[in-house]
């Protein structure tokens, strides 16, 4: 039986089932009210087909009695990840997939009930909806879909705010239910407000809200006319949503790969060649790239054979390792994390949403630090010993890391005239601090100055 819930081992918000995990098995469990409708649903054609394909994750009913809650298992996705975390593409993916499942359940006499970002992992760059409870079968004279309020606050307007306002979709961490018209109103000029897609989703909401009567009409209508009626609410959802695409720019680091000027093409290749042979000696499962930028060592293990987590904090250079990752069927999940500021645990007594490190503990045979220490060391002011020792933590066995002396041009350039803090910054140094922690297995030297060492965590 699965064991009584905690906060720690499980969600509680759901009314119809809680979540929870023990060991590595995920497990839910179905309320007596709610379980054979449930069970109906998954064992439907529509819920088999798309667990095949790989859309919603693939769940066996371990246990089905009358009058008796039902025991779902799921299949354990690799390193979740929560919606703050994603890049733009990755919120759109997220969003075009739920209006897809939603389009197909209502053209099969299901109804989408729950249609927030939270429904959604990605198992390396693939989109997958994971809360099986969120569908049940549809009142066929009813034209209203009553989770489409819910999509607009938690997809379309935190995409709204990205886009017209600049406001960060990390900042969703702290919008559970997502934004109000209301929320945006205030920061958009008049005029744009008026335009599309501002008209329909902050505009006349706000007007409707002083006509509550209007908000609560609840028409009846035919099965066709009803389904007529949902599909096309759902289509002028996709339209509003690929309106909300971001426009193309670079940021600061999107474009690092094709103008490092410290980086010649004999460097490059030098460097590549390390990681490329390095990762097919060790053969590594899991590898945690940080500092992945646009994603090129992030490939790099991902063709070697290895599931990959690419942490970086420029939100377009994550978009783009995405954008590649996807479109070469590759297994790369790229995260917007900080190395340097991993996302706290939140929620209900820090426990509903874990820490980005604990999910990370223990879970990568390989992590890859490359090109981004003497950032951690000058710009973020960590001491190698506590960069070393994360690195410890969350790698189960190998690391790459690439050294940058002191003398190194961008190095230099981080100290800003400060150059006597970082004095004892040797490469001895370094050795004699990896060596607490970890043993050095290999290392190539390259024409810039640079170096990239092999190492294997002592136990």
């Amino acid at each position: 039986m699965p064991p009584r819930l905690s906060v720690a081992n499980g969600t509680f918000r759901d009314p119809a089932g809680r979540l929870y995990r023990d060991g590595d098995r995920i497990l839910r469990e179905v309320h007596p009210l709610q379980a054979a409708s449930a069970v109906a649903w998954l064992e439907s054609p529509l819920a088999r087909r798309w667990m095949q394909e790989g859309r919603m994750v693939p769940t066996v009913i371990l246990s089905s009695a009358a009058g008796q809650p039902s025991i779902l298992e799921h299949e354990r996705l690799f390193f979740p990840t929560y919606p703050w975390e994603w890049s733009p593409s990755q919120w759109i993916a997220a969003a075009s997939l739920t209006l897809d499942l939603c389009d197909e359940a209502v053209e099969e006499g299901f109804i989408l009930k729950d249609a927030a970002p939270l429904n959604i992992l990605f198992s390396g760059s693939r989109a997958v909806f994971v809360d099986v409870l969120s569908f049940e079968r549809r009142d066929p004279a009813s034209p209203i879909w009553l989770a489409y309020a819910q999509f607009v606050r938690t997809f379309l307007l935190p995409l709204c705010a990205y886009r017209y306002c600049g406001w960060p979709l990390s900042a969703t961490q702290q919008k559970r239910d997502g934004y109000e018209p209301a929320d945006l109103a205030p920061y958009l000029p008049i005029l744009l407000r008026w335009g599309r897609p501002l008209r329909s989703l902050v505009t006349l909401p706000l007007l409707f809200q002083k006509n509550q009567r209007l908000l609560a009409y609840r028409p009846r209508t035919s099965e066709e006319q009803s389904t007529f009626a949902l599909r096309r609410l759902v289509r002028s959802a996709r339209t509003l949503l690929h309106s909300l695409v971001p426009r193309k720019c670079n940021s600061r680091w999107s474009r690092y790969t094709e103008t490092a000027c410290h980086y010649g093409p004999v460097d490059h290749d030098a460097k590549q060649s390390f990681v490329r042979s390095t990762l097919r000696r060790i053969q590594a499962e899991r590898v945690l790239d940080v500092g992945a930028n646009t994603g090129v060592y992030s490939r790099l293990a991902a063709e070697s054979g290895s599931e990959v987590v690419a942490w970086d904090t420029d939100v377009r250079a994550i978009d783009l390792n995405w954008q590649a990752a996807q479109s070469a069927g590759l297994s790369i999940l790229p995260v917007v994390a900080d190395f340097a500021r991993p996302t706290p645990a939140i929620g209900w007594q820090n426990q509903e949403n874990a820490s980005l490190l604990d999910r990370a503990r223990g879970q990568f045979d390989c992590v890859m630090l490359l090109g981004i220490l003497h950032h951690l060391l000058v710009s973020d002011q960590i001491p190698l010993p506590a960069i070393i020792e994360q690195l410890w933590d969350i790698s189960k066995r190998w690391a790459i890391i690439e050294w940058i002396p002191k003398e190194d041009a961008q190095f230099e350039g981080l100290c800003r005239g400060r150059m006597e803090l970082y004095a004892h910054m040797s490469e001895d140094y370094f050795i004699q601090t990896l060596s607490l922690r970890f043993a050095v297995r290999s290392c190539d030297r390259l024409a810039n100055g640079r170096s990239v060492w092999l190492l294997e965590r002592s136990q």
